[in-house]
């Protein structure tokens, strides 16, 4: 969440960077600050209670020391006031801050100067577009590849689960394991450190990352545990830093790691979500880094040519889009999303989106560092789908078919144990 110290600062900036969101948050970043004033005048009335309690005690024990009782007792019923007086600030004090903790949560992350103004997908801004759409004699979506090659039963995954679970068989399985293996191949060949985090995270750890209170609803909830099962591995990776002070010396911090990610998907429907385009269990490999405020965003542009190398790789026509403000996540300050054509659906499809939160993250995870001064501030945190399988497989089948079958990227062969899908 922001700073009220930020805010402070720099409210005119960071009413116009919300701006872009559509809505300028004016009237919630004045009542931060108005709330942030009563604490402090609360915190100094509480402090001097306070003070002036400690130095009646003292009083009291010079009078019973000089034989002046009756003084002494009249002292002590002026400290039973005082004390209740401090009682009823503490309380108010805590009352404050806590409205001033939930005002904040409330308030989205302040979009970049880069980022366009918009509301809607159809304002991000194309940057770049890489390659060209396949041409295709046969154009069977990949719902009707997954069937005629038996690779994805949809139907069974309803019968298990329900819709939204597809059950992967075949060298559909194998193409999932090559992707997974070879993401993370790729990511370790340039210095990413592999961790597997738990799936499961505790309200916490959805608090540290921005997904609770804003995206509860988009969560699968364990209500016995109080657990929530993870939409990213974004959310446990970056949470491995909550409360955690680092050494300058120590970033970046360069994660990557593969789960299964889960999300209700709630209110989905209609062609957009028909395959593999829009699931409630998918596989992705996520790319985590915790960076120095001053190369947060040479990182960010850094993780985008790193995502869209592992696109050339595979062969697929994409292209970059700068979301803009109203597209954006609540809690990032500036995103590319990365999508691939697909040449049987002909339409664009979301793989990646690697986002910088700058210290939006960091503040609700209390995640510092010390720097040359030896003070410790708040670290940026940055994170990119390195990448998401679905329509990763989805291209892949779509773009690559013939009419004797499917042919793999040549990538990807040592890890299939087979160049064509027939």
């Amino acid at each position: 969440m922001l700073q009220i110290q930020q805010i402070r600062a720099d409210f005119d900036a960071i009413k116009m960077r919300l701006a872009k969101r559509g809505k300028g948050f004016e009237a919630e970043l004045a009542r931060a600050i108005e709330l942030d004033d009563k604490r402090k005048s609360t915190q100094t009335e509480l402090d001097g209670s306070l003070a002036e309690n400690n130095s009646i005690s003292k009083e009291i024990g010079i009078r019973y020391k000089e034989g002046k009782r009756e003084e002494a007792e009249a002292l002590k019923a002026k400290t039973a006031e005082i004390k209740e007086r401090s009682k009823n600030l503490e309380a108010d004090l805590k009352a404050v801050q806590e409205e001033l903790r939930q005002l904040l949560t409330q308030i989205p992350n302040a979009p970049h100067s880069s980022v366009p103004e918009g509301k809607t997908p159809e304002d991000n801004e194309v940057i770049l577009t890489h390659g060209v759409a396949p041409e295709l004699s046969s154009k069977l979506p990949h719902w009707e590849l997954a069937a005629k090659y038996d690779l994805i039963d949809f139907e069974l995954g309803v019968k298990v689960t329900g819709a939204g679970f597809p059950v992967y068989k075949g060298k559909g399985a194998r193409l999932q394991r090559a992707l997974i293996n070879f993401f993370l191949d790729q990511g370790l060949a340039i210095g990413y450190n592999e961790v597997q985090p738990p799936i499961f995270i505790n309200e916490a750890s959805g608090f540290g990352t921005g997904q609770l209170p804003d995206k509860e609803g988009q969560m699968y909830h364990m209500t016995v545990d109080n657990l929530f099962v993870i939409p990213t591995a974004e959310v446990p990776i970056t949470n491995l830093y909550r409360d955690v002070i680092l050494s300058k010396d120590d970033l970046p911090i360069k994660n990557i790691g593969y789960t299964p990610c889960f999300r209700r998907e709630a209110g989905s429907y209609g062609k957009d979500v028909r395959g593999l385009n829009r699931l409630h269990q998918f596989d992705k490999v996520e790319i985590v880094q915790i960076a120095h405020p001053d190369e947060s965003y040479s990182i960010l542009e850094d993780m985008s040519k790193y995502v869209q190398s592992l696109l050339q790789k595979l062969g697929l026509h994409y292209r970059v889009l700068r979301l803009c403000g109203g597209d954006m996540g609540f809690t990032s300050a500036l995103t590319y999303d990365m999508e691939v054509y697909s040449a049987a659906q002909e339409k664009w499809l979301e793989v990646s989106s690697v986002s910088c939160f700058e210290t939006y993250q960091s503040n609700r995870l209390k995640l510092r560092f010390r720097n040359d001064e030896g003070k410790t501030q708040l670290a940026h945190t940055l994170n990119g789908s390195a990448l998401a399988l679905p329509r990763i497989v989805a291209a892949l089948l779509e773009n690559n078919q013939t009419e004797d079958g499917i042919v793999m990227p040549e990538v990807l062969h040592p890890y299939l144990g087979f160049d064509k899908i027939n």
